[in-house]
């Protein structure tokens, strides 16, 4: 594991020691000069995927660990085989060492985007913005977030659920390249995303959404062990769904225990486009499996003796062996695979104090 110091700089930012910024990378990070007005004041994970022999080279001035797999087999033994290789999933890893409250987690591809005046967006303290706000899971203010300033409850929402609920996940967008799919990445090779909506919105209880890994923070003490973004990668039949997978798990979790996720800003520039026909292969299995999964976690219903995340995850790995095993095999594995990670988050977080929330 290698680990570099930081320099101090003048600005004080939002929760500067309650923040983990997490990378998952194959290359040198050199995108880290962009974000250094923002990124230099916290601490950063970097999980190298690939080759452990590769160096990968990080600017000065940032503090960071980085880890490459040969730590990730020595940190869990055994239990690393639940983390995926040559795959962006690694960046799970990142989150069961972290030590932080919050975790925020960007791609290596990713860059400072600018709103529509030109302003660089300050996406970390964006982020930190919304987890720190309260969701309104369930019921929908026309106005979308309510507790932003110039912005209230609309006429008809009910005063008893003005309080809202604590927001677990901020699911941030992108400009320029979307996050598309392979089929429709080839029906619309040239398309990009030029429209910023300068919105915040909660996205409602018993909805399932697609979540994207390349900009992303959640409350890790919240919801931090239901995380995990699968077995995908070498010697799997899946990729890209690594982040879908997670966010269904997340969002199933979230409804039961009343927790909230919002998405919207912030937004990055995404600036990498992937091949498609690559992609298609990575994604066959996803695209057929999903038409059986979308259904499962929308009739997934958990007990309500399930009361802190890693009691719903190691449920929810159950059910998905019980009714997701009978698709395909993968889905045995994949579920053994969700008790190692939550047995490895016990492990390398002993004392942590388990979520005061209660199921609804």
């Amino acid at each position: 594991m290698a680990v570099g110091t930081s320099s101090g700089i003048p600005s004080t930012p939002l929760l500067k020691d309650e923040v983990d910024i997490v990378i998952p990378t194959i290359r040198n990070l050199d995108f880290l000069e962009m974000w250094r007005p923002f990124f230099q004041p916290y601490h950063l994970i970097i999980v190298q995927d690939g080759d452990p022999r590769k160096t990968i080279t990080v600017p000065d001035g940032f503090d960071y660990e980085l880890y490459n797999r040969n730590d990730i087999n020595r940190i869990l033994g055994p239990k690393a085989a639940c983390i995926s290789f040559n795959d962006s999933t690694c960046r799970c890893f990142g989150f069961l060492v972290s030590k932080k409250k919050y975790v925020f987690t960007i791609d290596d591809d990713c860059f400072v985007a600018k709103d529509p005046s030109g302003k660089e967006i300050n996406a970390s303290e964006q982020h930190i913005k919304n987890l720190l706000s309260p969701s309104t899971p369930f019921f929908f203010n026309t106005l979308y977030d309510p507790y932003r300033e110039g912005a209230d409850f609309v006429r008809g929402y009910p005063f008893s659920l003005r309080e809202g609920v604590p927001t677990a996940v901020s699911h941030g967008l992108w400009l320029n390249i979307p996050d598309y799919d392979a089929p429709t990445q080839l029906v619309k090779p040239h398309e990009r995303n030029t429209r910023y909506v300068d919105a915040v919105i909660t996205v409602p209880k018993g909805a399932l959404f697609p979540m994207c890994g390349m900009n992303l923070a959640f409350n890790r003490e919240l919801i931090g062990p239901a995380m995990y973004f699968g077995l995908m990668g070498d010697g799997q039949p899946i990729r890209r769904y690594d982040d879908m997978w997670a966010g269904w798990c997340v969002k199933v979790i979230c409804d039961h225990l009343g927790l909230g996720v919002k998405t919207g800003l912030p937004y990055i520039w995404h600036s990498k486009a992937s091949n498609p026909l690559v992609n298609l292969k990575k994604e066959y299995h996803g695209i057929h499996w999903q038409e059986e999964v979308i259904p499962f976690f929308q009739a997934v219903s958990l007990p309500k003796k399930c009361t802190t995340p890693q009691e719903c995850y190691m449920e929810l790995s159950k059910q998905v062996k019980e009714k997701l095993g009978k698709v395909d095999e993968y889905f045995n594995k994949l579920a053994d695979a969700m008790v190692t990670w939550i047995e490895a988050w016990d492990e390398l977080n002993p004392s942590e104090k388990l979520s005061n929330v209660s199921a609804e």
